[in-house]
């Protein structure tokens, strides 16, 4: 018995502690955020918002979602959700939005940036920026202050995402 004691690969206390970090681990509660796939210049511009995004959005710490990527971003649990590069939403172009018959979705500004409004089925709400180089996807959990996000990531998208048209 000796023997097999002085030849075991771990002690009791490097199992201990293989057993807490395992249990610690912060994947657990990580949020998960599709990643748009973009043409290799809105990747371009989404890197540059990626540089220029706050560190705190509506009092809430950056914490980006699953898997780690330049255009995704996070603040907060549950999360706010930021995703750069998105295709146009469908309802974007359907004319009964411009006319105004669409009570889900609203276009709108805020800070300089306008925004097209979708509520979700889960009572979240998702923006997409109208008339900028490329499509920035929102979208603020149900419960939280839409206006205060929207209003923190103004500038940044401002600053990075040219108005223009999309590809």
């Amino acid at each position: 018995m000796r023997t097999f004691l002085r030849h075991r690969p771990f002690g009791l206390p490097a199992l201990a502690l293989l057993i807490a970090a395992a249990g610690c681990s912060s994947a657990d509660d990580s949020a998960s955020a599709a990643v748009p796939s973009p043409s290799s210049k809105t990747v371009r511009l989404c890197r540059n918002l990626d540089e220029a995004l706050p560190s705190k959005v509506d009092g809430q710490d950056r914490r980006d979602p699953e898997p780690e990527s330049a255009l995704t971003a996070g603040w907060g649990n549950p999360p706010i959700i930021l995703r750069c590069g998105v295709p146009r939403p469908p309802k974007m172009i359907d004319p009964k939005i411009a006319e105004g018959h669409d009570p889900d979705a609203v276009a709108g500004g805020v800070n300089g940036v306008d925004w097209l409004m979708e509520k979700q089925d889960d009572g979240a709400y998702r923006y997409t920026t109208a008339s900028r180089e490329a499509y920035v996807e929102v979208t603020v959990p149900k419960g939280r202050d839409s206006s205060g996000a929207l209003i923190d990531l103004a500038p940044a998208v401002k600053k990075a995402i040219p108005e223009g048209i999309a590809d």
